[in-house]
């Protein structure tokens, strides 16, 4: 470089803040004294809410059993031991919900209950105990998939699995079917699995090979790539989720839980599907919002993020305005901060049950679990 050039160089820098704006350091990754802290505050709060039969539901009609598994899943994950009281009788109370035809649920909501109890059977499942009762339970949800024509837009999709019959598919319930068959050691290849990718492909706001559904035609260029909770809504002209288009909303959460499902069930991070909904978590990245929905369901956002983003297998995410997160870490503070004085969550957006600590605490126990990197 000659003495004029270099002279230019530094005056441009002189009054560039971007050439002189040095790369913000690391935030150090979230270590587990740092995590154990806010769990076993998070862990006195639950002792104090559950009840002596296990349950730890504000009501036996919210949710049944699967805020209890919700818990323990998350618990369990972050290293609290079976033998802890909380553990302990939560697997209990599970245990007590086990029916004849393998399912695991109590008034209603089968489908996320019977899926949340497997993955916490699986969670304490020592010496293969629970073999048999996950067997079982994976059996059950998968007879509460939707069936029928792959062309029908319900094919491969579950919903609640309440009495009385089969309800409408949603993108929230298979995802957590999804999961819960993979985690009971359901192959990829399996046709549950197949087919529920194939429901999950029809509620992402994208046209493709894997969707022509009438919504994702009309989707706008800020819904793109994002996922939708019910494909069946776009019959619905009153629904709330339509956009002034003609199609459906892509929300945060939902992005996140189709995108884990398609991770988890093998579709590459190259899939043009993959690549859609990771263009559209880099344009509405945040953790202060669910997207789309603003605070209603926010606890479920995290929870669907953290396992999202951990699949996605990138420590450092880029986001559309090429701002470089350290998700773990940023994911850790947002939570920190968010904690009541008693140890528990709570969302003042009543939406979803969230706003009973129980339920929102459990989330957050959960979504800890990802905040810092597992061996391997």
């Amino acid at each position: 470089m000659t003495p004029l050039s270099r002279r230019a160089w530094l005056q441009a820098a002189a009054v560039s803040p971007v050439l002189l704006t040095a790369r913000p350091a690391h935030a150090a990754p979230v270590t587990p004294a740092e995590k154990k802290v806010v769990i076993d505050k998070a862990l006195a709060f639950l002792k104090t809410r559950q009840k002596e039969n296990g349950d730890l539901a504000p009501d036996p009609r919210a949710g049944g059993p699967g805020i209890t598994a919700l818990a323990v899943v998350g618990l369990l994950r972050n290293g609290v031991p079976a033998t802890d009281d909380v553990v302990a009788k939560g697997i209990k109370f599970l245990e007590t919900h086990i029916k004849p035809d393998g399912g695991v649920y109590g008034q209603g909501l089968a489908t996320y209950t019977t899926s949340l109890a497997i993955l916490a059977f699986r969670e304490a499942n020592t010496g293969g105990r629970y073999d048999k009762v996950i067997a079982a339970a994976s059996g059950f949800v998968k007879s509460l998939q939707f069936g029928g024509e792959p062309t029908d837009v319900r094919h491969g999709g579950a919903g609640y699995g309440n009495p009385g019959g089969r309800d409408r598919p949603d993108l929230s319930n298979t995802n957590f079917m999804v999961e819960a068959l993979l985690a009971a050691g359901v192959s990829r290849d399996d046709p549950s699995i197949r087919n529920a990718v194939g429901f999950v492909s029809r509620s992402q706001n994208l046209v493709s090979e894997h969707n022509r559904q009438p919504f994702a035609t009309k989707t706008t260029d800020g819904d793109r790539g994002g996922f939708v909770y019910s494909v069946t809504e776009q019959d619905n002209e009153k629904s709330d989720k339509r956009t002034p288009t003609g199609g459906l909303r892509s929300e945060g959460g939902m992005t996140y839980a189709g995108l884990k499902s398609f991770l988890f069930a093998g579709v590459g991070r190259d899939d043009p599907r993959v690549r859609a909904a990771v263009a559209w978590i880099k344009r509405n990245y945040t953790l202060t919002e669910n997207p789309g929905m603003g605070q209603a369901g926010l606890f479920y956002y995290y929870h669907t993020f953290a396992k999202a983003m951990d699949a996605l297998g990138e420590e450092e995410f880029e986001d559309a305005r090429m701002v470089k997160h350290e998700w773990r870490r940023e994911l850790f503070e947002e939570l920190k901060r968010r904690q009541a004085a008693n140890g528990s969550w709570v969302n003042e957006n009543r939406a979803f049950l969230e706003n009973a600590p129980e339920l929102a605490t459990a989330f957050a126990v959960l979504t800890l679990s990802y905040t810092i990197r597992r061996a391997g």
